[in-house]
């Protein structure tokens, strides 16, 4: 009976990215040209590692097998994030959350680890990164590996691969296949964060346009945004839905009206940084699919959140999502396409020797 259930719902999901696909074959999505020299990737969608063989927009399996001379790449990542993680939960989300800040603008090219240099303003510094954090992690691990084969391994295969490893721990597998061969990008500006990274305020229409420029679909959209099941944000974020929606002091109607009165109750002054809310309201620790439920229910946190339910077909995939089989599948995919944006190539690209600072010539 159980495995009948489970086929029903992956044919589902079947049907709704064929609606999907025509959606999107109806151009509401318009792709970008390649301003900075670089390519969308589209890749065709699987489960587990069957993500077009073992090759996907020029990243590969085990990429560094040999590399490293005795030392796995892989596994020593592993071991680090997995030893942080064990003793902090919580920055399972911060390194997923400092993975997805990086891919969205540039590319995932580590263009969000380096700092500001004289008087410039790099992507870190920018007001939606201001509370990413996870820096000195990275940091730790490029150390290590600098020591074992320097000028080899990137910080942004670094930081893709310690994302996956991060939210891998509560399950000790690997959630979804990591490729690798990214380069290091030499550019980092706080002026193209926020055009490129999506808001926590934005409406429908604005997310899949920003998912659509970085050659991300629907699917995509609904997937990633699931990775809000862990992890926590600060009252600011959530001020104009409980406080100013329409005029003073109205509540957003599509929050449930329990929900926003206890979120009331946490952020009686909801301009106060310290105070801290989960993003999911059942645990901000666990990575399930507890997110697409509250979504369900109208308990989304976001405005992005409360959006995926005012489409036919996002609504419909956040129903279909609430199954754990189905949000983990999805999600090993868009996590694929998405660590796959916009790759460097050649010249453009370098292997940092420090991961906050361009190698100088």
């Amino acid at each position: 009976m159980r495995k009948n259930s489970i086929s029903i719902i992956f044919v589902l999901l079947m049907v709704a990215s064929i609606l999907v696909g025509d959606c999107m074959a109806g151009g509401n999505i318009g792709h970008n040209n390649n301003d900075h020299g670089r390519g969308h990737n589209g890749h065709g969608r699987g489960n587990g590692h069957g993500h077009g063989g073992h090759n996907v927009g020029g990243l590969m399996m085990q990429y560094y097998e040999n590399k490293c001379g005795s030392v796995s790449v892989e596994k020593t990542v592993r071991e680090i994030i997995w030893s942080k993680v064990g003793a902090n939960p919580a920055l399972a989300a911060k390194l997923l959350r400092l993975h997805y800040h990086d891919c969205f603008v540039r590319g995932c090219d580590a263009s969000i680890l380096l700092d500001p240099v004289q008087n410039s303003t790099t992507e870190k510094t920018a007001g939606p990164n201001r509370s990413v954090s996870g820096y000195e992690i990275i940091d730790e691990i490029k150390t290590k590996l600098e020591g074992a084969c320097p000028g080899i391994v990137s910080c942004a295969d670094i930081l893709a691969l310690a994302a996956r490893d991060a939210v891998s721990f509560q399950f000790r597998k690997e959630m979804w296949p990591v490729y690798t061969g990214r380069k290091d990008g030499k550019v980092s500006l706080a002026s193209e964060v926020g055009a490129n990274l999506p808001s926590a305020n934005a409406n429908f229409t604005t997310l899949l346009t920003q998912f659509g420029v970085k050659g991300l679909d629907l699917n995509d959209l609904v997937t990633l945004s699931g990775a809000h099941t862990i992890g926590n944000s600060r009252c600011v974020l959530v001020a104009r839905r409980l406080y100013n929606f329409t005029g003073v002091g109205d509540v957003d109607p599509s929050l449930d009206a329990a929900y926003a009165q206890q979120l009331r109750k946490i952020c009686p002054n909801p301009q106060n940084p310290a105070t801290i809310l989960e993003m999911d309201p059942k645990s901000s620790l666990s990575f399930d699919s507890n997110y697409y439920r509250s979504v369900n229910q109208h308990k989304g946190l976001f405005v992005s959140d409360a959006a995926l339910l005012t489409n036919q077909r996002s609504a419909f995939l956040s129903k279909v999502m609430e199954k754990p089989e189905v949000f983990f599948a999805q999600f090993a995919t868009s996590m694929v396409r998405m660590g796959a944006i916009e790759l460097l190539t050649g010249s453009q690209g370098e292997v940092r020797k420090n991961c906050r600072v361009v190698n100088s010539n």
